[in-house]
């Protein structure tokens, strides 16, 4: 029961309404969950300026991060996917591609570009994580063979960023085909002599991993990737065992020999323009 009973109304103020900030000013750093402006982390690379958490940032960012003046030519745009096998689980596949398309801007999960980092000419691959997680279906293969293609006709290097979740399911046996595919392609660049350079973002899981993200001349990773094949609960669940601190962070591998250098990003353009000249 109240002891108290209020008799008047609440003091008012000349405005009630509640202010709003404005979407898209403030993010919020998964890693040390303090706010950070966007403007602010636009001028630090998408890196958080307080703990260093490096953000998950698209193919179009790491394009004017890389190439010298942000000048770069787009390669194999109008590839796009097909339907199969008419897949279809809460949605069909095509209404879930037409989705991803309007919602990115993107025609897959792939952006090939040529252009020059730091004088040396080369071309990047670039995966996309918001067209359905970065997967990799019959486009992204298609994509990275035709870039080997390009390579050895100009007799330059290739770069692939990876971040994806692993292999398209909605493409089945067509998706797991470009893990042989794309291996493949690669073989025929190393006997050209040409190098790859691979670099692994957060994250490089699945079929990514298995196949052309852990075959590079050069392994290159940001710091904290969360890079592997199954994830950590589903390795856990099946030697049911705990796993080492850090396990599947590119920290970890770096100890035990899977990678060759973790770059921040500030300083990834240097680093790639560097081991470029070496080649």
């Amino acid at each position: 029961m109240a002891w108290y009973r209020r008799r008047k109304e609440n003091i008012s103020t000349p405005s009630q309404e509640k202010k709003e900030i404005p979407s898209g000013l403030w993010e919020l750093c998964p890693s040390c969950k303090s706010a950070v402006m966007m403007k602010e982390l636009e001028i630090h690379v998408f890196v958080c300026p307080n703990c260093q958490h490096h953000f998950r940032i698209g193919s179009e960012d790491y394009f004017d991060l890389l190439f010298d003046k942000k000048s770069y030519t787009l390669l194999f745009e109008k590839l796009t996917a097909a339907d199969p096998l008419q897949f279809k689980d809460r949605r069909t596949y095509a209404q879930r591609l037409e989705k991803a398309k309007t919602r990115t801007g993107l025609a897959d999960a792939m952006r090939v570009a040529v252009g020059k980092v730091r004088k040396q000419e080369a071309v990047i691959a670039a995966m996309d994580f918001a067209f359905i997680g970065g997967s990799m279906g019959a486009v992204v293969g298609e994509k990275i063979a035709r870039a080997v293609d390009y390579c050895i006709a100009h007799r330059i290097a290739l770069v692939i960023i990876s971040k994806s979740g692993g292999a398209r399911m909605m493409e089945s046996v067509y998706a797991l085909m470009q893990m042989a595919k794309t291996t493949a392609k690669l073989t025929e660049l190393a006997a050209a002599h040409l190098p790859y350079i691979s670099i692994m973002t957060d994250p490089t899981t699945g079929g990514v991993s298995a196949s052309f993200a852990m075959l590079g001349d050069i392994h290159i990773a940001e710091p904290k990737a969360l890079i592997g094949f199954a994830g950590p609960r589903v390795i856990r669940e099946t030697i049911k065992k705990d796993l080492p601190e850090g396990f599947q962070r590119a920290e970890f591998l770096l100890e035990h020999g899977f990678l060759d250098v973790i770059v921040h990003r500030k300083e990834l353009k240097q680093k790639l323009g560097e081991i470029l000249a070496y080649f």
